[in-house]
């Protein structure tokens, strides 16, 4: 049967499984929507391509599965450069299909063209640019291949426009592109890092994106009750551990509690599982963990040694290789360690019982307690972003949609759609800033269209908070460019998109109400008027030890 490179793109997203697609249509991509006019898969048009890049990197972030955002050429294209830059950052499977400009004109400067093959090389784990209507049917399957395998990342495919109203007959359509399973772990390195682990007295494990990928929050529980081993998460690990639990402490790095970056500095073992040993986690480097051995797992070996050499290296998925440490590593209650931890912790303590209620950290904290336990959270990038990373209670891996790697302001109210999308009639909660709402605002007119359950907390204080406090700490408080003269009225907007909005000030702001808020139908936006000097405590400089804390307000 004859087919356009269109349809033959679409038949075999078909078969791949793919469900939804969020996009916008142009020139050089119409083929596609017009092919997709007859496909059973749903289209989200997004307002912007940057929305919708971080919409799909919403569905592949709360599923684990790829997702596909549709671009023109040109602006489409640059447009959806940051969202692939994210998703590359911090590890997330997005397949990205745009249209380009005829082959006969490539090169030659014609109407919205660039050259996304060279630009998108840097912000992908991999890029193709189709030559031919016979190319198609390798190049699909094998973008999902490879976003899947390995260390999960973004693909890009540029397929010109000659090349998607060109035919071809094909008999049988390929089979889907599939996750190719990690190599085995090397069993004498399992048996090296069980042996260091009997042998470490101040163990620490160190958790990171990489666990939560591969599901592996109750081999993480497991090894550390086992052995009487205190876990730290990175950001993007938040949630492998239950945040109540009695091993769990919490984040560590340039926001993390005094207590555990000073455990961490006592440490004698380090087991680092899917971690990039990221600045923002490590403080200076040649500081962190100086009196540690390292245990290095990562299904990336490009990651194992790039920062800070291992003791003991093992590559594989982080699962695999957790579940065979643990039969190989005797029980152990390690009291005294136990106690300096507990001590530890007495001393500096997380300032969480002390909140009131008119610190946004505290709002945090009763939204968490109020919100379903399934609950997806997203953020945007600043002051929340932090606070919601400390005080929100994470007790499932993968409920927590950040941008950790690329920090892009404007993801988390498009990543909120996208996950709502995919994951229907579980709640969604937005937590964003009045800096960073700003920045996809125009995805307001996407979520109110589709109608999705997400909930959106802005704390608004005028400022681009992180820089106004950067500035405060750093800059001898020279503020520029961080306080906004006038800000726009958020609940006027949400209302002119179709959306309800109300406003309260942190002290205003009652159970009741949040109550009434968590729990209306359909999407709604909250605007919390926040103090300018409430900072994000404690806090590590800029290329000190995380030894080097400031604490500050630490009741913010």
């Amino acid at each position: 049967m004859e087919y356009s490179g269109a349809e033959i793109v679409i038949q075999l997203l078909e078969r791949q499984g793919i469900k939804q697609v969020a996009g916008i249509p142009g020139g050089t991509n119409l083929p596609l929507y017009d092919a997709l006019r007859e496909s059973p898969i749903r289209h989200i048009l997004a307002r912007h391509e940057q929305g919708a890049g971080f919409i799909a990197q919403g569905m592949a972030r709360s599923t684990g599965l790829p997702a596909v955002c549709f671009a023109t050429s040109g602006p489409g294209v640059t447009n959806l450069m940051t969202a692939m830059a994210d998703a590359h950052l911090d590890s997330v499977p997005v397949v990205a299909i745009t249209g380009q400009t005829p082959l006969s004109l490539m090169g030659t400067d014609a109407f919205q063209e660039v050259d996304t093959f060279g630009l998108s090389l840097s912000v992908t784990k991999h890029n193709f640019l189709v030559r031919s209507v016979e190319e198609l049917v390798e190049v699909i399957p094998e973008a999902f291949r490879i976003a899947l395998s390995g260390r999960p990342g973004p693909v890009w495919v540029d397929i010109p426009k000659d090349i998607q109203t060109a035919t071809l007959d094909i008999e049988a359509f390929p089979s889907p592109g599939e996750r190719i399973p990690a190599a085995f772990p090397d069993a004498a390195l399992v048996d090296v890092a069980a042996e260091m682990i009997g042998k470490a007295q101040r163990p620490v494990f160190y958790a990171g994106g990489g666990v939560v990928n591969s599901g592996a929050g109750e081999q993480v529980k497991a090894l550390c009750e086992k052995a009487g081993i205190p876990v730290v998460t990175t950001l993007m690990g938040l949630g492998a551990i239950a945040a109540d639990s009695p091993l769990s402490l919490g984040m560590l790095g340039m926001h993390g509690s005094r207590s555990t970056n000073l455990i961490l500095d006592q440490a004698d073992l380090l087991i680092a599982a899917g971690v990039r040993f990221d600045d923002r986690a490590t403080g200076r480097l040649a500081a962190f963990c100086p009196h540690a051995r390292i245990i290095h797992m990562d299904i990336d070996g490009a990651e194992i040694d790039k920062l800070r050499p291992s003791d003991c290296s093992i590559t594989g998925d982080a699962g695999e290789i957790l579940s065979l440490l643990i039969p190989k590593v005797e029980p152990r209650a390690r009291r005294t360690w136990e106690e300096d931890v507990i001590a530890m912790k007495a001393k500096h303590p997380t300032p969480q019982s002390e909140l009131d209620d008119a610190r946004p950290a505290a709002l945090i904290r009763r939204v968490g307690q109020m919100a379903s336990g399934d609950a997806f959270v997203t953020t945007d990038v600043g002051q929340h972003q932090m606070w919601v990373a400390q005080y929100y209670p994470h007790q499932r891996a993968g409920k927590l949609l950040t941008s950790g790697g690329l920090g892009t302001m404007g993801f988390g109210l498009p990543a909120a759609i996208g996950a709502s999308l995919a994951n229907p009639g579980t709640p969604v909660l937005c937590f964003s800033g009045d800096g960073s709402i700003m920045m996809n605002i125009q995805e307001l007119a996407t979520l109110a269209e589709q109608n999705l359950n997400v909930k959106i907390i802005v704390l608004n204080n005028g400022a681009l908070g992180l820089v106004r406090q950067q500035q405060e700490l750093f800059y001898g408080a020279r503020y520029c460019a961080s306080q906004y003269d006038r800000n726009p009225d958020l609940v006027m907007i949400a209302k002119g998109f179709g959306i309800a909005g109300s406003r309260f000030s942190l002290s205003t702001c009652t159970d009741e109400a949040l109550q009434a808020f968590l729990q209306a139908d359909g999407p709604g936006l909250l605007d919390i008027t926040t103090p300018q000097e409430a900072n994000v405590y404690p806090m590590v400089p800029p290329g000190a030890a995380n030894t080097s804390m400031i604490e500050g307000d630490s009741h913010a």
